[in-house]
């Protein structure tokens, strides 16, 4: 299946889609390439933003887009795997019978499933500035990407 349609079906049950690319077999490449996306769109979001910032406080713009792509494409990534490693072992406590892998791609997965709200997120801040409605949004992206990683994390738990 598409990664758009599986995109649109995590808002429909995000186990189902987790224990869905869990059949596929266990690929790291795979994995890796959903948190890189997931990334590499988080710092896209990132962009409105920054100029916004970078034109209101005389600020150089590549300096700012430099240190963005340093945290989200080459430091995020790291923090996620340990995040993955955590959310892997509170697992384990609580008698899972899911892999690492599985952790894994259920945090990975939810980050690039939540990835539009992101970018509606990135366009409000960039656009509108700071506000309720940046803070509606960025609330609303928190509660889906819970639930996504929650959903797939209890999904892949009971998948093994």
């Amino acid at each position: 299946m598409a990664i758009t349609r599986n995109i649109s079906a995590t808002y429909r049950g995000p186990g189902r889609v987790i224990r869905r690319l869990l059949e596929l077999g266990q690929r790291e490449d795979r994995a890796l390439a959903y948190l890189m996306a997931s990334c590499a769109l988080v710092f896209i979001a990132q962009l409105p933003r920054l100029a916004r910032e970078a034109h209101l406080t005389g600020q150089d713009l590549n300096m700012l887009m430099g240190a963005s792509l340093l945290a989200w494409i080459f430091v995020a990534p790291l923090l996620f795997y340990v995040i993955a490693f955590a959310a892997h072992g509170i697992g384990r406590i609580l008698r899972g019978q899911g892999t690492s892998y599985g952790a894994r791609l259920a945090l990975f997965w939810a980050l690039l499933a939540s990835s539009p709200l992101i970018l509606l997120h990135g366009l409000i801040a960039g656009f509108i500035g700071p506000g309720i409605g940046l803070q509606t949004v960025g609330l609303v992206w928190f509660v889906v990407f819970m639930w996504f990683w929650i959903g797939g994390s209890i999904a892949q738990e009971r998948a093994a």
